[in-house]
C-alpha cells in the first residue's frame, strides 16, 4: 500500500483528489495539509510514502516545504502537483529535491501511475514538463557548468556511472554506504528528469568531461 499525503492550500482540490485516489486499490491518503508548515509538521507525523506538494501556499511555499522535508526525512518521495509550469518553479522543486513534477490537469490514471514510479525511487516528469527540465540542461551544459546542478559527490558518481560501476563499487570508491549511493543516484534521476540509471550514464557520456580520480576516492 503506497500512502499518501496532499499538500495544497485549495481543499475543494484537495478533498477532490483524495476521493480519487482512495479508488486506486494500492493507494491511500493519511493526512491533508493546507499550507507548506503544516506539510512539514504532518509529514514528520505520519511519514508517508509520497507527498503531492503544491507550488503556491501561504505560510511556507512548496517549494521550501519540499526542502525542509527532503533534508529531515530524504526517505520520503515528494512529486509536485501544480498548476504552474514555469521554469522557476520547476527547477526549484527538482533542486530542492522533489522526484516529479505534474500539472493538475493531468488525468488520474497518469497521475496514479507518476505515484506508483515516484514510490519506485524514479524521477517523473509531465509531458509538457520535461522538454522544459532538458532545455535548461543544455543550456548549462554549453556554459559548461554543472555545479549548480549537481553536487561534487553527485558529480563523482555520474563520471563512475558512465564507466559501467555498480552501486557496490561506488560505495568502496568513494567511501560511502551503498544506501548513500541509491539516494545520490535518486537525486541525480530526478535533476536529469530520466527514469535509470542507462539513461543517466548515456547523459553522463554527451555532458560531462573526462574526469580525474573522484574526490573521495583513494583517502579516508
Amino acid at each position: 500500500m503506497i500512502r499518501l499525503m496532499l499538500a495544497d492550500d485549495q481543499a475543494m482540490f484537495r478533498q477532490g483528489l483524495a476521493r480519487l485516489l482512495s479508488l486506486e486499490p494500492d493507494m491511500a491518503v493519511l493526512a491533508e495539509a493546507m499550507d507548506g508548515r503544516a506539510a512539514i509538521a504532518l509529514a514528520e507525523q505520519h511519514q508517508p510514502d509520497v507527498i503531492l506538494m503544491d507550488m503556491r501556499m501561504p505560510q511556507v511555499d512548496g517549494v521550501a516545504a519540499t526542502r525542509e522535508i527532503h533534508q529531515r526525512l530524504p526517505w520520503i518521495r515528494i512529486l509536485v502537483l501544480s498548476t504552474f509550469d514555469e521554469d522557476d518553479y520547476i527547477q526549484a522543486s527538482l533542486r530542492a529535491g522533489a522526484l516529479g513534477y505534474l500539472l493538475k490537469s493531468t488525468p488520474s490514471p497518469q497521475l496514479a501511475a507518476a505515484i506508483r514510479t515516484v514510490y519506485q525511487g524514479y524521477g517523473h516528469l509531465g509531458p509538457t514538463i520535461a522538454p522544459k527540465v532538458f532545455t535548461q540542461h543544455r543550456r548549462t551544459s554549453t556554459a559548461a557548468d554543472y555545479q549548480h546542478l549537481f553536487t561534487q559527490r553527485e558529480l563523482d558518481i555520474l563520471h563512475l556511472l558512465r564507466q559501467g560501476h555498480t552501486n557496490r563499487e561506488m560505495a568502496t570508491a568513494l567511501h560511502l554506504s551503498i544506501g548513500t549511493v541509491k539516494n545520490h543516484l535518486t537525486r541525480i534521476l530526478s535533476q536529469l528528469g530520466v527514469r535509470d540509471r542507462t539513461q543517466a550514464a548515456l547523459w553522463a557520456h554527451q555532458h560531462l568531461p573526462p574526469a580525474n580520480q573522484p574526490s573521495g576516492a583513494g583517502h579516508d
